[in-house]
């Protein structure tokens, strides 16, 4: 006998197990709680339709959540082509950023990339205090800025799995990761935000994106 195998608990009891946490994590990605129940309810919807199909290699929650990312992958495709360039205010801004990135899209030798996050993003999301900080500041950042932020330092996607889920180039990718961790620094100093600092600095400040 396999002891290493999870059994699903039963699927009238997933909503009371898990839909807290898969709600945080749907709403902290698309920054819109009408959306994030909608998806959250598909989620539920097809891990019900492929229940059958669990192998029970993983935890029944690391099962749900994983359907959930692809239900925003697919909402994320579905609505790249409505976040217009000018989300980011490429335009207007475009000067502040001449000279950091390379013809490539890539930051230069010479100056340095946004830090990786040293922390478990997932584990993170527990946390109440922290996810709030995380989510009040995402929330004021564009639409597509905060989902490039989101799929990179919380997800841990590469650029090329973003671009392609956004529909961006790669330069205009560095320049998005480059604006959301300048915003949100911002934010956090101009509203004073002490509580789970410690947590979020890390992600705003320069080092490698590869």
């Amino acid at each position: 006998m396999d002891m290493g195998h999870v059994q699903l608990s039963n699927p009238e009891d997933w909503v009371d197990q898990h839909g807290d946490y898969c709600f945080r994590f749907a709403v902290l990605r698309v920054h819109d709680a009408e959306v994030a129940q909608d998806l959250v309810q598909e989620t539920f919807v097809a891990a019900l339709e492929a229940r059958d199909r669990f192998a029970g290699r993983s935890a029944e929650k690391s099962w749900l959540v994983g359907i959930l990312k692809h239900k925003l992958i697919d909402h994320f495709r579905r609505t790249s082509r409505e976040c217009v360039l000018d989300d980011v205010g490429q335009l207007e801004d475009a000067r502040e950023d001449e000279g950091v990135f390379d013809q490539n899209g890539h930051w230069k030798s010479n100056l340095t990339a946004p830090k990786e996050w040293p922390n478990d993003p997932s584990s993170l999301l527990e946390q109440k205090e922290f996810w709030e900080i995380l989510n009040r500041g995402l929330s004021v950042l564009p639409p597509r800025m905060a989902r490039a932020f989101a799929l990179r330092e919380i997800d841990g996607r590469s650029a090329e799995a973003i671009c392609q889920i956004l529909n961006v180039t790669s330069a205009h990718l560095y320049v998005i990761l480059h604006r959301a961790r300048r915003q949100l620094r911002h934010y956090l100093e101009s509203h004073q935000v002490q509580v789970g600092r410690a947590r979020v600095e890390p992600l705003l400040a320069e080092a490698s994106v590869a």
